[in-house]
């Protein structure tokens, strides 16, 4: 069986910030602002940017375009939205060394996603696995380097087909469908990426066959048993 490449998506190529510039742009309250939100590591939009920091869109706008040129952001469209986030984690840490961006543990963070806890924890995102679980199933693929990333291009790598073949699922039937094999998804509650495409489908229906857990009658929640839990922590490390 040949592993084929599921890349989707185009690649973001973010540059190390110039540190001189960088302090140039957190002098202006705003962008301090916007900047301490997205330290958080989430994406948001312009929108939940501009109530956050008590502006219009437009002026959030400007902001993040000023933000973006000194190449401290990513951005991506999903659905209807554009959602912009901070580059990579090493410049969030380099962030964190600037004082006047240290809002300590008090920082207001953004509320995002459904208020029902069980629907945050793990829910169905159209076809696949999204909330807390889902985060952790692409955080522990990444990290094993089952799949691996480039900006939002995603690609299961060839440990990565073993570790799908092994737990039963079929590569080459997933292989032959229209769909992307990987894809990137913003998830809504943590605004973190979890993944779609048809593995993401099958990884979920293999979450519902062996038991582990079970969406719930008339809405978009999965419970997991409290073993099914265990087991799926031990499928996904972290």
């Amino acid at each position: 069986m040949i592993c084929k490449s599921a890349i989707e998506g185009k690649r973001t190529i973010c540059t190390p910030p110039d540190i001189s510039h960088l302090q140039a742009l957190i002098k202006d309250p705003v962008r301090a602002d916007l900047l301490g939100a997205l330290m958080s590591g989430k994406a948001y939009t312009a929108n939940e940017l501009a109530r956050y920091a008590g502006i219009t869109v437009e002026e959030a706008i400007a902001h993040l375009g000023k933000l973006d040129s000194a190449h401290l952001l990513t951005h991506r469209s999903q659905g209807p939205h554009r959602y912009f986030a901070l580059g990579n984690d090493e410049i969030i840490s380099e962030l964190k060394t600037i004082p006047e961006l240290d809002a300590g543990p008090n920082q207001i963070c953004i509320v995002t996603g459904p208020k029902d806890p069980a629907q945050r924890k793990a829910r169905v995102c159209y076809n696949h696995l999204a909330g807390e679980f889902g985060i952790r199933m692409f955080q522990s693929m990444l990290a094993r380097q089952y799949l691996s990333r480039s900006g939002d291009a995603i690609a299961l790598t060839a440990p990565g087909c073993n570790f799908i073949e092994e737990i039963g699922i079929d590569i080459d039937a997933l292989g032959k469908m229209k769909r992307p094999m990987c894809k990137p998804c913003l998830d809504w509650s943590h605004r973190r990426t979890h993944l779609a495409g048809t593995l993401g489908t099958a990884l979920l229906n293999h979450v519902y066959n062996r038991g582990w857990g079970r969406r719930l009658d008339g809405s978009r929640t999965v419970r997991f048993s409290e073993r099914g839990a265990q087991q799926f922590a031990l499928a996904f490390p972290l």
